[in-house]
């Protein structure tokens, strides 16, 4: 299955455009600084050396990091352990769906988490095992609606966005009582 997934995968993210994020036709673009650039890249060698393989992408093109898919990676390495907010895909091999669960879990970070399946006991396991602040089932992780609650657990958060919640983390609750003045008392 992994095969599969990588065939479809290495022609789609060979096509994106990198470039000015001025521009429409743009896919990626330039992360926020050089330093954060560096650092991801740093990210991808380390994992290179530790046995992982880049099948696409892995350079840095007139100052852009283009698209990386990595594959073979550890949950020791850095694009596995961290947060990388770059244009980064990580594949890690499993065999069974437990030990696939039991991987994603075993992280510091909840965020969102993603399950791609046709098999609804499997999207039901996912659901119940999975310890994030948000299970989508055939859906990317990063989809999110301001009507649902959207916020991780652990080192991803510790509240939640929208506008109900937003408010609610902005609203100091209270308890008052005030006797009310009986007419006597006017």
């Amino acid at each position: 299955m992994v095969d599969e997934l990588i065939a479809q995968l290495v022609p789609r993210i060979e096509k994106l455009k990198v470039g000015d994020p001025l521009d429409d036709s743009t896919d990626v673009s330039a992360l926020i600084s050089v330093s954060e650039r560096d650092r991801v890249m740093e990210w991808i060698e380390e994992a290179q050396q530790g046995g992982a393989t880049v099948l696409c992408g892995g350079k840095v093109v007139d100052g852009v990091l283009s698209p990386t898919l990595l594959i073979d990676v550890t949950p020791e390495m850095k694009v596995c352990s961290h947060e990388v907010f770059g244009p980064v895909v990580s594949i890690q091999r499993y065999k069974l769906t437990d030990e696939a669960l039991r991987l994603a879990n075993d992280t510091r970070y909840g965020l969102q988490a993603a399950i791609f399946t046709n098999d609804f006991s499997i999207a039901m396991k996912a659901i119940t095992t999975l310890d994030f602040g948000g299970v989508l089932v055939n859906e990317v992780p990063t989809f999110r609606s301001d009507q649902m609650p959207y916020g991780g657990l652990r080192d991803s958060g510790n509240t939640r966005e929208g506008p109900q919640y937003a408010v609610m983390e902005m609203t100091e609750t209270r308890l008052v009582i005030l006797p009310l003045p009986t007419t006597s008392e006017k």
